[in-house]
């Protein structure tokens, strides 16, 4: 750890400590590590040979990963560690090559750094001057023709001492090659004044080489290196130069050998993958030297395994490079030796909270508050520049005399996009503004919001490591969550930013690329239809768009009856305030609808009367948000309200029509009103889902069997129509009413019920299980009182009065079985305080016809039964008595 110059400069706080901090990279070290290994064990085996040039390399790692992960930063910890053990972290462990001498040598290859393709060359033998201590003839020959040649005037002496190339060992490497070719002179007992003469030298050496004389049999091992100093020496040939590198330090003496491992940094800087002349005079650095270790780190996944950039690089393939064309090893994941392409990912939550707590501290505390660690963690996705940059703002804020807070953390950097798009084409930049509007999309999607009319730019984004993939999604790619909140939301200051009608129009595009592709698809499927209407509704909402085709998916959405998370967040306490557009009132209805599972009646009613208060919603879903109104007042027992709106959706006539009717039957029948309710059932049909209501009714008479048969008629209809919610239902109240006349067959019907309930979210269903496995279970239960709490409670968090009293006629069935008057009583006291309003009040009598006795005198008009209170009373006094005599 080191000192964070930038922070130090920031502050005229002496007592503010900066330290940079270096976190959460342990698994590539141990790649790292796992790949030196293997690299020594096949370069310290008696077959390697550095002169075959045929034979597959795998001594090249990929370090890849989106602008401001810290790539260049694990470079340079890279390369301290190789080089001394002082400075590699603890948590990164101890190394396995104990006794072999590594050499470490990082060229920064960015642009700022200007290094050309001379520069690298240079940069790996200097190393070498310093860790080898001698001169390397072959080689050494070889470019000091280069040079003279290349540099007339102008000495490699001065070149290396004014280059950024100098440094402590930076004569070393002249010295060396004078003396090289001082060997060779002597060697070859050339006259002084040829020997001066550096292409006489190399002439003289080519053809003692060609002649195979004794005087130079210390370089005659080297098969290539005539043809090397008889070729032109340009750049092309320096390129070829490093087989001589490798050839030399094969043949060094054991007391001198070194392992160089090579780290080039910033790879994306030397070109594009249009023009990669560069690229390719690298790549044959790392061919013709393999018995070094190369660690290339950039933002892009290394391509030389790709077979189509044969004739754009001179080695490609699969064969050539084994190890490249693995699947990225994910950040989290220590692998296996083999795999070359290393993504480097996002810190973890706490080591974002780790980094910025040690980058500023005062007398060991940090000096950014927990709260507002929290916040830039959040915002950050795990980027590590998102860190530094709040950092830097956090200094600049403090400066300004102000004391920072959270809030001042809660946004994105406008210096992400610039970092960003720096290397990006116009058209991939496009494709990235425009996908940055979208939770996930694939090349279609991100084709045709971005506008154009092909694909080939979106491709080459899905390539970039700031695009995740997740092959088994239905968009397989995201952007990586900071960008994408940066490219939508932070200050754009680039040549080519985007302008309010750009944004609207992209989501224009957007939003009908989403409509066309689930309305085309022969099959949507659910999993479309939630993905398209999540992205949907948040494009319509952000950039107040009409609804067209989001209307028609709320519909097939509300149809199935499933009831998935859906909309995007929305305020707390939802007002007409909140809402100013159609898109933000049908979010409002859908999130109503599926939370309504999880909240309380109550909190349902309230959200959906504040919707239709809106009057922005198109009379069609008006009439969806009226219907389950209406439902969930029947719910909390406001029947007279629920009544009224049943009664506007019926005479409506529109879609919601009949399963309004079907509400009114209900209605009927929780007033216990069954002639009524009956007659109406028989016209429903389907849509009204008549045989899920006839069998509500039967049961309620005590029979069963007809019950059952309608129940199951039900769920035939509901698989024929392919509604989930609705199977499930009917597969619940099936299991309902078998619990009472045959508990094994119960237990089956359960089975399936739950099966079907997987994946749903469906709370008075699920409800209606947990009562009937205690039906089932009446006349044996030891754990009533558990049960019977953990069951009330959840009812009453849920505001589902109708449960609340059909639990208690359960009660009373397993009362009514073990003859327990008192408990049978205090049963009846609770029903008859539950049913005062009047609705399910014939749950009073149902009990008194399970226990035998009289039913109580009551207000209001008496219960009408399908065929008299006599046969009635006897069906269900028979199901307890069976019960009693049953083996279970």
């Amino acid at each position: 750890m080191g000192r964070d110059l930038r922070a130090l400069f920031g502050t005229n706080d002496l007592g503010l400590s900066t330290a940079e901090a270096f976190t959460n990279r342990e698994r590539q070290w141990e790649l790292v590590a796992a790949a030196l290994g293997e690299h020594l064990q096949r370069t310290a085996d008696a077959s390697f040979d550095v002169e075959d040039l045929e034979a597959p390399r795998g001594n090249v790692l990929m370090v890849h990963g989106v602008g401001g992960v810290g790539k260049t930063t694990l470079s340079r910890k890279l390369e301290l560690s190789l080089a001394s053990a002082e400075h590699r972290p603890a948590q990164w462990g101890e190394p396995t090559w104990a006794g072999e001498k590594v050499l470490p040598i990082r060229i920064d290859l960015s642009r700022a750094a200007g290094t050309d393709f001379e520069r690298v060359v240079l940069a790996i033998r200097l190393a070498l001057a310093e860790a080898v201590g001698r001169p390397l003839p072959a080689f050494d020959l070889a470019l000091r023709r280069y040079w003279e040649h290349n540099h007339p005037g102008e000495s490699l002496e001065e070149y290396v001492r004014r280059s950024g190339l100098r440094g402590k060992f930076a004569e070393m490497l002249p010295q060396q090659m004078q003396a090289a070719v001082g060997e060779v002179v002597g060697a070859l007992e050339l006259p002084g004044v040829v020997g001066a003469a550096v292409g006489q030298v190399t002439g003289a050496v080519v053809r003692a080489l060609r002649e195979r004389r004794q005087t130079v049999r210390a370089l005659a091992g080297c098969t290539r290196l005539a043809d090397l100093l008889e070729s032109e020496p340009d750049l092309d040939a320096l390129s070829y130069y490093p087989h001589l590198l490798a050839w030399e330090l094969a043949r060094l003496p054991a007391k001198k050998r070194v392992v160089p491992v090579i780290l080039f940094d910033t790879f994306e800087d030397i070109g594009d993958r249009t023009h990669r002349d560069f690229e390719r005079l690298l790549q044959r650095v790392v061919w013709l030297i393999p018995n070094a270790l190369f660690i290339i780190s950039g933002r892009a996944r290394l391509q030389w395994a790709d077979e189509s950039l044969q004739g754009q690089l001179d080695f490609t393939g699969p064969h050539a490079w084994p190890g490249l064309p693995a699947r990225d090893i994910p950040p989290a994941h220590t692998p296996a030796i083999g795999g070359r392409q290393i993504l480097v990912g996002d810190f973890a939550p706490e080591d974002c909270d780790d980094y910025l707590a040690r980058r500023l501290s005062r007398d060991g505390q940090p000096l950014i508050s927990a709260d507002i660690r929290a916040v830039i963690t959040a915002r950050s996705h795990g980027l590590p520049l998102h860190l530094d940059l709040a950092i830097s703002r956090f200094l600049e804020l403090r400066r300004a005399g102000r004391t920072p807070t959270a809030d001042d953390f809660d946004h994105s950097f406008g210096a992400l996009i610039a970092r960003t798009l720096s290397d990006l084409t116009a058209d991939e930049r496009h494709v990235l503004r425009s996908v940055a509007l979208l939770d996930a999309f694939d090349l279609t999607l991100a084709t045709r919001t971005a506008g154009l009319p092909h694909q080939a730019a979106a491709q080459r984004l899905t390539e970039r490591p700031l695009v995740d993939e997740n092959p088994y999604s239905l968009w397989p790619f995201s952007l990586h969550g900071a960008i994408g909140t940066a490219v939508r939301t932070a200050t754009d200051h680039t040549d080519d930013r985007w302008t309010a009608d750009d944004w609207r129009q992209a989501a224009e595009r957007a939003l009908a690329a989403l409509g066309d592709q689930w309305s085309s698809t022969l099959a949507p499927g659910r999993i479309l239809l939630i993905g398209c209407l999540r992205q949907g509704l948040r494009l319509a909402r952000d950039h107040r768009l009409g609804l067209g085709w989001l209307a028609e998916a709320a519909w097939a959405y509300v149809g199935d009856s499933i009831w998935e998370p859906l909309a995007p967040p929305t305020p707390d306490e939802p007002n007409a305030s909140s809402m100013h557009t159609a898109a933000d009132a049908l979010i409002e209805l859908l999130s109503a609808l599926a939370r309504r599972q999880h909240e309380h009646r109550t909190r349902t009613a309230d959200r959906l009367t504040t919707v239709i208060d809106t009057g922005l919603l198109p009379d069609d879903l008006t009439e969806m948000a009226t219907y389950y109104l209406a439902k969930a007042q029947r719910d909390l027992g406001r029947s007279d309200a629920s009544r009224t709106g049943m009664q506007r959706v019926a005479a409506g006539g529109g879609r919601l029509a009949p399963a309004a009717r079907r509400g009114l039957t209900h209605l009927a029948r929780l007033r216990g009103d069954f002639p009524t309710a009956l007659d109406t059932a028989r016209t429903l049909g389907w849509e009204g889902r008549h045989h899920r209501v006839l069998g509500d009714i039967w049961w309620t008479q005590g029979l069963m069997d007809q019950a059952t048969d309608a129940y199951e008629a039900a769920r035939a209809e509901a698989e024929q129509h392919g509604i989930a919610g609705e199977r499930a239902t009917t597969q619940a109240q099936l299991a309902f009413v078998t619990a009472f006349t045959d508990p094994a067959r119960a237990d089956d019907e359960l089975d399936l019920a739950h099966h079907l309930l997987s994946g749903l979210d469906l709370r008075a269903t699920t409800l209606t299980t947990q009562i009937a496995a205690l039906i089932r279970d009446a006349g044996t239960i030891t754990d009533l009182d558990a049960r019977a709490h953990l069951l009330r409670t959840e009812i009453s968090v849920g505001g589902l009065a109708s449960a609340e009293a059909t639990l208690e006629l359960g009660l009373a069935f397993h009362h009514a079985v073990r003859g327990a008057d008192a408990a049978l009583d205090a049963a009846l006291s609770r029903l008859e305080e539950l049913t005062r309003n009047g609705d399910y009040a014939y749950y009073t009598d149902i009990v008194c016809f399970m226990a035998g006795r009289p039913t109580p005198a009551r207000p209001g008009p008496p219960v009408r039964w399908l065929d008299g209170e006599e046969a009635t009373r006897d069906r269900w006094r028979t199901l307890v008595t069976a019960r009693r005599g049953g083996t279970r």
